[in-house]
């Protein structure tokens, strides 16, 4: 168990999570069971850590409102069904994650396999200039902007925010928020994403 799990089954449970300070507020209609705060307990700091604003600043608050605005617009103005809106939105909220995470890192060595430049395989920024980039070569690519939507994932989980069972995103629908070379790599391929992202 980790804190993003401990947080989505307090949601569950309905019991709603919120941080002021180094606190752990929880607002419940009924008294949480033992187990359930022993399990908030055990990853207190943790969720503390995933609940509080960001370096970005924003707190769930925004996110939640950006999620709602998007499937709103994508539903009222775009004449989409519900589910799907909602599926656009969360796919728009988890580019705007990574958009607001960015890694950089210094030229010279990739970032996920440490190795340096390759005549076959070179080094190859992914990013955008002003937050920088980080260097990776092509094939670590793939691997590493995994870990990056794994991570926005359990980020906006930990928020309360999913995409609707039996939705998936398309490649494509992810693909404008994607460096430049990564997006065309990715748009030769329709992958399901596991929002069940950089």
């Amino acid at each position: 168990m980790n804190a993003t799990k401990a947080v989505m089954e307090a949601r569950t449970a309905g019991i709603q999570l919120d941080v002021e300070g180094d606190d752990l507020v929880l607002e419940a209609s009924a008294p949480p069971p033992p187990a359930m705060l022993d399990l908030l307990s055990r990853h207190k700091a943790a969720i503390v850590l995933l609940l509080r604003p960001g370096v970005d600043s924003w707190a769930v608050e925004d996110w939640k409102a950006l999620f709602d605005e998007r499937a709103g617009i994508a539903e009222f103005d775009g004449g989409l069904p519900r589910a799907q809106a909602e599926t656009l939105a969360y796919a728009c909220c988890a580019a705007e994650w990574l958009n607001r995470h960015s890694v950089r890192s210094p030229p010279g060595q990739c970032l996920d396999c440490g190795g340096r430049d390759h005549a076959h395989d070179p080094l190859l920024p992914y990013g955008v200039e002003p937050t920088g980039h980080a260097w990776l070569h092509s094939y670590c690519w793939p691997t590493w902007y995994e870990a990056r939507k794994a991570k926005a994932v359990a980020a906006l989980a930990a928020m309360g925010i999913t995409v609707p069972v039996g939705q998936s995103i398309k490649q494509e629908e992810q693909s404008e928020h994607l460096p430049s070379d990564a997006a065309r790599e990715l748009r030769a391929e329709e992958t399901n994403l596991p929002f069940t992202g950089k």
